[in-house]
């Protein structure tokens, strides 16, 4: 290995560095990807993948427990926790060994240890207590992030857990505390209503899910609190009392001070790049707020070191790290048009019930922008399929500029919006005005006509509700 050189050599096996290494292959480069654990990164075996196998479990047991309105009978209804879990590990298994016969597919060298920069195009790699070193013309950091912790609230894996905790349960908890109301947050807060928990979220700002839209945000709350969530905004924890098998928190909220026990403790207050231990300070690469800083091509300050996905910072998304990886390898290759990344053509996704999704800027960013925009509305409960479907709260909001026609972002709340969404993101990315939109054709019964109402709405035409 000491003698080998690539042209490109990949740090981390994420949804961001794998993606790279296939793109590099693909443009000719001689590719390598240093991996320490499992190929695929914290998406697939420890984040994106596995919870969304988790949440499957649960849209299919609150389905079940709806199977009268439905015309069925469904007796003894119940759930084996281990299972689902194993069901969960077993989806994430598949899809690391799909990327194992990517890396051979693509010609990718992988090789198998912890790595860290030596000086201008080296790279030194540890493993079995062996450190050896490989040659690089580029490299690509692609090391991710992990769990941000609360001072001296930190994890302990038995009564206050991160998401890696929270995937694993030992058994259910019969209650619990989430900490944090971002997608990750309330994602697990569903997922363990869904079978029973008594759950409680504290979020310290002024409302639960705060990047979104402020009405999709409060939508959201509504939903949540129906299906029996308490939620605490404008608290925060100010510390964990640990029990034998429970934990106290106390929660300075705006009425003083509640002390709230529960079985388990979900923290869920953002993460941190993995930025220690790679050399990065020696190479004169900078560091911010936890994140590596680099240019509109994911360059970092020292020349032919790139650094892409979370360890860049928010917004913290495994298809923002994959579209950076194809972009950092492409400036690598000198591909004429490559495009920097514009953020506002992001898609963000809420996998909880109800499910979230939008792109582009909210209302409030859009005015904030200078924009005089046309908002359209349109409720799910005037929608056939939605109510065939018996799902039909929710709404989809569309946020236009009024002088050019262009869609400045779209908001969705209710069933499959994380599927419906990409058709906003293919609209942003052509630049589609609203004639486009209200020329087009959706299928019917379908979810996706309400973003044709939607935007029909906005200019004061809708022809369903």
């Amino acid at each position: 290995m000491a003698e080998q050189s690539f042209d490109v050599v990949i740090i981390g096996s994420g949804p961001g560095g794998y993606i790279a290494a296939v793109r590099a292959s693909q443009l000719g480069l001689k590719t390598a990807i240093v991996e320490r654990d499992k190929l695929g990164g914290i998406c697939l075996n420890w984040g994106c993948i596995p919870t969304k196998a988790l949440l499957r479990s649960a849209e299919v047991y609150m389905l079940m427990e709806q199977a009268e309105e439905f015309g069925l009978s469904a007796e003894k209804i119940g759930f084996d926790g281990k299972k689902i879990v194993e069901r969960s590990r077993k989806v994430a298994d598949k899809l690391s060994n799909g990327i194992q016969f990517l890396m051979k597919k693509n010609k990718v060298t992988v090789i198998e240890g912890t790595a860290k920069l030596a000086g201008k195009g080296t790279v030194e790699i540890e493993r079995d207590g062996k450190t050896e070193k490989i040659n690089a013309k580029n490299i690509i950091l692609a090391t991710g992030a992990r769990a941000r912790e609360l001072k001296g609230m930190e994890a302990d894996g038995e009564l206050i857990w991160t998401y890696k905790h929270a995937l694993t349960p030992k058994e259910m908890p019969k209650s619990l505390l989430v900490i944090g109301s971002g997608a990750i947050g309330m994602e697990f807060a569903s997922f363990y209503r869904s079978f029973g928990a008594d759950v409680t979220v504290v979020e310290v700002l002024d409302r639960i899910l705060p990047v979104e839209d402020e009405e999709i945000s409060k939508q959201a709350e509504r939903a949540f609190k129906k299906r029996g969530i308490k939620i605490i905004t404008g608290g925060q924890v100010q510390k964990l009392d640990k029990g034998k098998d429970n934990v106290t928190a106390h929660v300075k909220t705006k009425k003083g001070t509640e002390e709230i026990t529960v079985d388990r403790v979900i923290s869920a207050v953002g993460i941190t790049g993995n930025v220690e231990n790679l050399g990065l300070e020696d190479m004169g690469i900078k560091i911010e707020k936890g994140h590596v800083v680099v240019d509109k091509w994911c360059e970092t300050d020292a020349k032919g070191i790139y650094a892409i996905g979370d360890l860049v910072g928010a917004p913290w998304l495994a298809h923002k790290a994959s579209h950076e990886g194809v972009l950092a390898a492409e400036r690598i290759a000198g591909v004429k048009d490559a495009h920097p990344l514009d953020v506002t053509k992001v898609p963000g996704c809420t996998y909880s019930h109800p499910q979230l999704a939008s792109v582009g800027l909210t209302e409030a960013k859009a005015k904030e922008a200078g924009y005089k925009v046309k908002v359209g509305r349109a409720p799910f409960q005037a929608n056939g399929k939605a109510i065939a479907l018996g799902e039909t709260d929710g709404f989809i909001k569309t946020v236009f500029d009024e002088k050019t026609g262009e869609l400045l972002g779209a908001h969705m709340i209710g069933p499959e919006v994380t599927e419906l969404i990409q058709g906003y993101v293919v609209a942003r990315q052509l630049e589609t005005t609203e004639a486009d939109l209200m020329a087009a054709i959706f299928p019917h019964p379908t979810l996706s006509e309400h973003m044709h109402e939607s935007v029909l709405d906005a200019f004061g035409r809708p022809l369903n509700f």
